[in-house]
């Protein structure tokens, strides 16, 4: 039986939908009656549509329309509605409920608030920072300083950078307190302040910018911060007569010593700011070792042949060690006696002997110049010469000279005795000479000089009117010329080495005492059994105390017997 009680021909599919919307909306699809007349064909069945799943605003209406097509064009042209059905067909269709709003779940609501919130705040703290930039000028970001390698060697840098580009910044702008002088390069957001000489151990410095302004303009600031270096570490070499020859590592107390280097016999070591050399003497000749400061990963360096290595000298600044080099083998006619070597500390090349004209030189005195790779030396005929082995501008002749006395740091202005016995001061970079001045009061002529950054340190032989030795004398000469005794020895006293400390804060003055019954060694260096330095504040009025040893690492070439 058909659905709508008429009992005469069955519904369409669309006749069908209009009815269901007329019978309060419900959705349940029902199946078409079969066809009232048994006995008539059945007709096709119609295709079902498919079914339409849109839930928006714009889904059209389902109800009879002239605009909806039958599914079946015999279903049109052969089934005919009852009036019945015509009138539930034009029954007007209630209208559909309005889709309810989706709701969105509560785990993306609180992303979403959070995400807001992150966002809201980094735009408040965008603002507020680009507003105290405008306001404040510019500040420091990051300072970047080696307080041991500063007190160690000259060139050292602080390098500080400022949170903004920074304009043009003057040398005058800068300050450094306590004193020192210094260079500046500014680029960009950095300023490096190059320290010329070494600092002062244990001491605390500021370094201030005056008046700094973004590269864009806006207010100035004043750019300051503070470093403290640390208390000085030094080597002493100590010989013994019935046990190995040792280098102690220690404060300036001494009395946190510790051995860093061992061996029966101990000709020369040098030290640099992270590595140690050392010659020692075995009974086929010389070998050179190559390690670091604390004694470890040691190696050796391949010398020119078998022979004797003295006068060992190290260039920090160009990674080299230099030497005299004798053969083992020397007779009138054959082999080397006493050439410039020159090598990396490294090991990566071979020694290099120097030569003048074509010749390897045989060198009685020479001395690596401060803050270089050059080398100042005097041959055995006299001729004082300068020679840079990383350039190619060969050997330069500086004249005549009977000793060398010192080199200043940073200055490239050496000491130099001349064979006539005047004491001049030699500018090596065009061969300028002027006189060195005497002191203020004038306690002689020095046997040894020891420039340091402020002013030298003289050694005084003091003579009785027949010219014997009476005393000796340690004088410290500003370079305004005035002069004060740092210590005096007697008569049967020696002293046979002065050094200072990198930046001119201390002096080691090493002492034979009774000289006359102090015995000396046999090494290819001999100097006497007992030997003592004693430490001197060039400062202020601290007593410091005597060590047992010799050659401090603060000396650049060993002592003379």
């Amino acid at each position: 039986m058909s659905t709508d009680g008429s009992g005469e021909a069955p519904l369409t599919r669309a006749q069908l939908r209009a009815l269901r919307a007329a019978q309060e909306g419900e959705h349940a699809d029902e199946a078409l009656p079969p066809a009232a007349d048994s006995g008539a064909a059945p007709e096709p069945e119609p295709e079902p549509a498919a079914p339409d799943y849109s839930l928006g605003a714009d889904t059209p209406d389902v109800g009879a329309d002239a605009s909806i097509r039958p599914t079946s064009v015999h279903s049109a042209s052969k089934v005919s509605a009852s009036p019945a059905q015509e009138s539930a067909t034009t029954a007007p269709k209630p209208a559909m409920p309005a889709p309810k709003p989706r709701r969105l779940a509560p785990k993306n609501t609180r992303f979403t608030v959070t995400l807001l919130s992150v966002l809201g705040v980094l735009a408040l703290v965008v603002g507020v920072l680009g507003v105290v930039s405008l306001t404040q000028g510019p500040r420091i970001d990051q300072v970047q300083v080696n307080p041991t390698q500063v007190i160690e060697t000259s060139g050292s840098r602080i390098i500080i950078t400022a949170n903004q580009r920074l304009g043009p910044i003057d040398p005058a702008q800068v300050s450094v307190d306590p004193a020192v002088p210094f260079t500046v390069d500014a680029s960009g957001r950095s300023i490096g302040i190059r320290f010329t000489v070494p600092l002062d151990d244990d001491t605390k410095y500021r370094v201030s910018v005056a008046g700094a302004t973004a590269s864009g303009g806006g207010p100035q600031s004043d750019l300051e911060t503070t470093f403290r270096t640390p208390a000085s570490q030094i080597l002493l070499l100590q010989r013994s007569a019935d046990g190995d020859d040792k280098i102690f590592t220690t404060d300036l107390t001494g009395e946190k010593a510790t051995p860093v280097f061992e061996h029966p016999r101990v000709d020369d070591y040098r030290a640099t700011s992270d590595a140690l050399v050392v010659a020692v003497e075995e009974d086929d000749g010389s070998r050179l070792l190559v390690m670091n400061r604390d004694g470890s990963d040691q190696r050796e360096l391949k010398l020119p042949g078998e022979g004797y290595v003295s006068s060992v000298q190290v260039s920090d600044r160009a990674g080299l060690v230099g030497y005299n080099y004798s053969d083992r083998e020397l007779t009138e006619t054959s082999g080397r006696a006493s050439v410039l070597v020159t090598q990396p500390l490294s090991g990566a090349g071979k020694p290099r002997i120097v030569q003048v004209d074509g010749d390897e030189a045989s060198v009685s005195e020479w001395r690596f110049v401060p803050d270089s790779s050059s080398l100042l030396f005097i041959d055995f005929d006299g001729a004082l010469s300068v020679e840079d082995p990383t350039s190619d501008a060969g050997v330069q002749s500086m004249g005549i000279a009977a000793s060398i006395l010192g080199i200043s740091r940073g200055t490239y202005t050496a000491i130099v005795e001349r064979t006539d016995g005047s004491i001049i001061q030699l500018d090596l970079t065009d061969g300028a000479e002027s006189p060195l001045a005497a002191s203020e009061p004038d306690y002689g002529d020095a046997t040894t000089i020891e420039p340091f950054p402020g002013g030298t340190l003289r050694h005084i032989v003091q003579r009785d009117e027949t010219g014997m030795p009476t005393g000796q004398a340690v004088v410290k000469v500003d370079d305004d010329g005035a002069a004060t005794v740092v210590t005096e020895v007697s008569g049967t006293d020696a002293i046979l080495q002065v050094c200072a400390s990198p930046s001119g804060q201390y002096a080691a003055v090493v002492i034979a005492p009774d000289l006359a019954a102090n015995a000396y060694d046999d090494l290819m260096l001999p100097l006497p059994s007992t030997l003592h330095t004693q430490l001197f504040d060039l400062r202020g009025d601290d007593t410091l105390p005597t060590l047992n040893g010799f050659d401090i690492s603060w000396c650049r070439v060993a002592p003379q017997p």
